[in-house]
């Protein structure tokens, strides 16, 4: 049988399941799976965490060096981020230079830390105009079971929050905690047909029409967005989105205590 049958019987399978209200895994509409964060996994690293979310499984590591700020910001230290997707992770995955997926992925992590300003850029200031602290943010996928969306933002905001600038590595002092001024958590939906659902593992993603990744911090605030994929959303669906980005953000915020 081809993987093109496959792929349909389970397709038809899941658009059934959903007609009548329910997931291949049993969840509600709006549930996570099972999530577990550990920090401090990474020995080598700044900061680091492991973030498992159902089978979907990130690791992300940060490491804090010494450097020159961009002319245009001589005051405020750097942040970059990278993602890998490894072929252990998934049989789609390819080795070599970043994938479009990869660059995504990178980006839309970055922009839910780098636009709710959870990092505090004027702290890693050295010396305004010669020297600051970079911060770079590497992601890897372990196991691609869906939505590495927001286990990547997870893992990047649990080693940041557990991070430590490496003062005494570079004659700077004595190590401290890297600063941070909030919490910010994404959440993503899946559309298939008319269902909106939460964190969509792989073959839910798979038959999606689009998706749509929302960040906020504790307040309730909207931080960044990201949609994806070909279909619409309604302005009434992206309603519902926003409230549940909310309401799913606190959830999982808790989690990470």
């Amino acid at each position: 049988m081809s993987n093109e049958i496959i792929s349909e019987i389970r397709r038809d399978h899941l658009l059934n399941l959903l007609a009548k209200g329910e997931r291949a895994d049993g969840r509600a509409f709006d549930e996570f799976r099972p999530i577990t964060v550990e920090t401090g996994f990474i020995e080598s690293a700044d900061g680091s965490a492991r973030v498992r979310m159902g089978d979907t499984e990130v690791i992300a590591g940060l490491k804090m060096i010494p450097g020159t700020p961009y002319p245009d910001a001589p005051a405020s230290g750097v942040m970059s981020t990278g993602a890998e997707l490894i072929p252990l992770a998934h049989a789609s995955f390819e080795s070599g230079p970043p994938s479009p997926d990869a660059v995504e992925l990178a980006r839309v992590v970055d922009r839910g830390i780098r636009e709710s300003k959870m990092i505090d850029m004027d702290d890693l200031c050295i010396e305004e105009g010669k020297e600051v602290w970079m911060c770079f943010i590497d992601i890897y996928a372990i196991n691609h079971d869906g939505n590495l969306f927001d286990a990547s933002n997870l893992a990047a905001v649990a080693a940041l929050r557990t991070a430590t600038v490496p003062m005494e590595q570079y004659g700077k002092g004595e190590d401290r905690p890297l600063k941070t001024t909030c919490v910010p958590i994404s959440v993503t939906m899946a559309k298939i047909g008319n269902d909106l659902i939460v964190d969509p593992n792989f073959d839910e993603g798979h038959i999606a029409s689009c998706r749509l990744t929302v960040a906020t911090d504790e307040n309730g605030d909207f931080r960044a967005m990201q949609k994806g994929g070909s279909g619409g959303i309604t302005v009434a669906e992206l309603g519902r989105c926003l409230d549940m980005a909310v309401e799913k953000g606190r959830e999982i915020r808790d989690i990470l205590g």
